[in-house]
């Protein structure tokens, strides 16, 4: 390579790879939106449209038929050639292997519009030019496969092309919009579809098969080195550019001058603006640095970075120039990077100097952002760091934290934790250490950390345990780093279909609330007080389940959030998890706490099973009880997915262990306690007692709306709908059994012979009374156990 007379040697491949840009993620977005505008603006209000244009046309269509089809033929004879035209232009550009994704892409987009019924309608063009000037053009002008194949080339094409040519050729097919008009003509449905089908494989393939990089501004990157002194004489390829930058070594004529020259692409760090911008989004503002507008921001941050960690005497690097080349390059020159990596020295190197290089960074509010094995390197002692792509100055303590989290893994990783941990707290303090300790954990050390060091979990649950030991701390609890958390957006989707699968009863609100001005509030009052007591019954059987050693007014709290929890997740597993962390707060182990909520759950079972039996037998066999009744095909529906599940848990052999390791010892744990409770008829008798009362109660409450209604149905009847109802309630998907609750009560009462006059809004009231109240007042409440360190 010749520049500026002078003769520079290049050796390696400086053949850029295909790439992924977040562009093309863009233009597949816009593309899949546009391709539903014109679907859905067809199938809703194309008439509308129609009529449009037609008003349109009239006003813009000034030409003459003769001129018309003058134009049209123009127009017609143009759009027939473009495609030959775009594929001349790759020839001549030497786009070789562009060929086959201009082939594909046309293909891909003709073959979906050719679906015709059953079969494939192949294109009938005909060269019939008799009837009218216009027939020919009219063929492909009205084709949307045509269309279609034109937009596909064209989005397939562009990146490889000149941008005029680009805008050109667009502008020359979107034309067909205005010349319909000036024409007098109606733009055909079709072939907007076809332009947005187009559009859309044009994109997709864009994305699939991606768009080489532009030419590398060799000569640029040379001059920009020779303002700043360096002469460059050679140069080599060290790494092609690819998921990082272009990165080379430059020699100039002193001897032993050597110069690393990195150079970015203009998209080279897109895919990481839209991760920056997630992260953003997802991680709290002091968890994350600025934005950086553009790539050369970005290398400029850098640069910077390691010009001030350099005037500190840690950096293993040193800044020679940053300079913004042509075609939206951006080059980033440094001195090579001194020392021996850590990895090949961590024996002779005491681990307290890496901690001390760390704490003179800390010391200046800077923070790195990227301690990885590969970043720190050794020098004469001297422990340096490099690659200053997350370094941030004025750094945040949440940012400083989170470099001592990742220094205590690597450093735990190449020295074990306990010197690690011991070095971190002699040079830092015991109260830092512990308070960085918090992240710990998968979710707050970044994923380029953890792939760095073998068996990453390993690590941090050590380096968790060994900073316990060092600082004789009981429990380290967790940092929240995020803005929301995994348990969070499955709520809100809980939420969302909450209220979806509710939509149908919210329909009805309404007439129910002209029918509450009918009714009599004191039988309503009346299962309000019942509903309250309860809680008190659950209360009192979780307590005797417990043995009594947790106060029995925060488990009747409790249970004022568990309905909260366990409406806002299927089956009521959230109330679960609610009883059983509220007890393991309360002193209890992980073992005990799981099976005393197993122990009540399964007399709640028993107890609901006896009383169903009984209330049924006590209705009468006459009753109609088909609506409880499943259809035979989803019974045995039910029955194939319990007997596939059984079958999957005996041939996997990770199932089978799972059975051996974590559940079989709670269910011996659950059989040892009712064993125990057998011969303890007090507790026993509590614990029933509890568990009856919660189901009894219940069905008053429902009893109680139907009654303050003027309804009539006895109270045997009405249990028997409740419990059926709180079966469904246990076996919905929905969350807190929304819908299916409400439609097996509807037509419980209804065979029992309420009418649905009464039925619904009776059902409705006990809904609220016991479902809805709670769940607004159990939110607050859980808030203020979380507060006060109860859950």
């Amino acid at each position: 390579m010749r520049v500026d007379g002078r003769e520079i040697t290049v050796s390696g491949s400086l053949l850029q790879p295909l790439t992924r840009r977040t562009n093309d993620i863009l233009r597949l977005m816009l593309a899949a939106v546009f391709l539903a505008t014109v679907i859905a603006s067809s199938v809703i209000t194309r008439p509308r449209w129609v009529a449009l244009e037609k008003s349109i046309s009239q006003i813009v269509g000034v030409l003459s038929p003769a001129q018309s089809d003058l134009v049209y033929l123009i127009y017609g004879i143009a759009i027939l050639g473009l495609p030959f035209v775009i594929l001349i232009g790759l020839i001549l550009a030497r786009q070789w292997r562009l060929l086959g994704a201009y082939a594909a892409a046309g293909l891909i987009a003709i073959l979906p519009l050719s679906i015709s019924g059953k079969r494939l309608a192949a294109p009938r063009w005909h060269f019939d030019l008799s009837d009218r000037l216009g027939t020919l053009p009219s063929q492909f002008l009205d084709d949307p496969r045509w269309i279609a194949m034109l937009a596909a080339v064209l989005t397939v094409s562009g990146p490889w092309l000149p941008a005029r040519w680009r805008r050109w050729w667009w502008a020359l097919l979107l034309a067909f919009v205005p010349i319909h008009l000036v024409v007098s003509a109606v733009v055909p449905a079709r072939s907007l579809l076809g332009l947005a089908v187009g559009w859309f494989v044009g994109a997709l393939v864009v994305l699939v098969v991606g768009t080489p990089a532009l030419e590398v501004p060799l000569d640029g990157a040379v001059r920009a080195m020779a303002r700043r002194g360096f002469v460059v004489s050679g140069l080599t390829v060290i790494r092609p550019a690819g998921p990082g930058p272009l990165v080379l070594s430059a020699t100039c004529p002193d001897p032993g001058a050597t110069a690393v020259i990195e150079l970015y692409g203009p998209h080279q760090r897109s895919g990481g603006a839209l991760r920056q911008l997630w992260g953003k989004l997802r991680l709290r503002d002091t968890e994350t640095a600025p934005l950086q507008t553009s790539m050369r921001r970005a290398v400029e941050h850098r640069a910077l970075m390691a010009i001030a960690i350099g005037d500190l005497g840690v950096a293993n690097t040193s800044t020679l120039t940053v300079a913004a080349l042509d075609r939206g390059w951006t080059l980033y020159a440094h001195r090579p990077v001194r020392g021996v990596p850590i990895t090949e020295c961590a024996t002779t190197t005491p681990v307290t100097r890496v901690w001390e290089a760390l704490r003179l960074l800390h010391d200046h509010r800077i923070s790195h952002g990227d301690l990885r094995q590969a970043k720190i390197t050794v020098t004469d002692g001297s422990v340096l760091f490099g690659g200053f792509g997350s370094a941030e100055y004025g750094a945040t303590d949440a940012q400083l934290q989170s470099d001592i989290a990742q220094l205590l893994v690597t450093t735990s990783a190449l020295y074990g934790a306990p010197s690690a941990v011991g070095a971190a707290i002699g040079t830092l303090g015991k109260d830092t250490v512990l308070a960085a300790s918090r992240r710990l954990t998968k979710s707050a050390v970044p994923k380029r950390i953890r792939d760095s060091v073998p068996d990453s979990s390993a690590v941090i649950a050590s380096s968790r345990e060994e900073v316990k030991r060092q600082t004789g701390t009981d429990q380290i609890r967790t940092e929240t780093i995020s803005r929301f958390s995994t348990a969070q957006l499955i709520r809100l989707v809980l939420l969302v279909a909450l209220v979806y699968v509710a939509y149908p009863f919210i329909s009805t609100v309404p007439t129910f609330f002209s029918e509450l001005r009918h009714a009599n509030w004191w039988w309503a009052l009346l299962g309000l007080t019942v509903s309250v007591l309860t809680y008190l019954g659950a209360a009192a059987a979780l307590w005797a389940c417990a043995d009594g050693v947790v106060s029995f007014r925060n488990l009747s709290i409790l249970q004022v959030a568990n309905t909260f929890a366990a409406t806002t997740t299927p089956a009521g597993v959230g109330g679960l998890a609610l009883s059983t962390r509220f007890l393991q707060k309360a002193g209890l182990s992980p073992m005990r706490a799981t099976a005393a909520v197993a122990l009540q759950q399964s007399v709640q079972v028993i107890v609901h099973i006896v009383l169903l039996i009984v209330f049924s037998t006590a209705a009468g066999a006459g009753t109609d009880l088909s609506h409880f009744v499943p259809s035979a095909t989803l019974l045995y529906l039910i029955a194939g997915v319990a007997l596939g599940i059984v079958g999957t848990v005996i041939f996997v052999p990770r199932l089978r262990r799972w059975l051996a390791t974590e559940v079989r010892p709670k269910l011996q744990e659950v059989t040892r306690d009712l064993a125990e409770l057998v011969r303890e008829p007090q507790r026993l008798a509590l614990i029933v007692l509890g568990c009856a009362g919660t189901t009894l109660g219940a069905a008053l409450a429902l009893w109680a709306s139907v009654e303050s209604f003027d309804g009539h149905a006895t109270f045997v009847a009405v249990t028997v709908v409740t419990m059926v109802g709180g079966t469904l309630a246990s076996a919905a998907p929905t969350p807190g059994g929304v819908g299916a609750v409400e439609a097996a009560l509807i037509g419980g009462l209804a065979a029992f012979g309420v009418p649905a006059a009464v039925g619904v809004p009776s059902v409705l009231l006990y809904r609220v009374l016991t479902c809805w109240l709670p769940v607004f007042i159990g939110w607050p409440v859980m808030r203020w156990l979380t507060a006060n360190g109860m859950v």
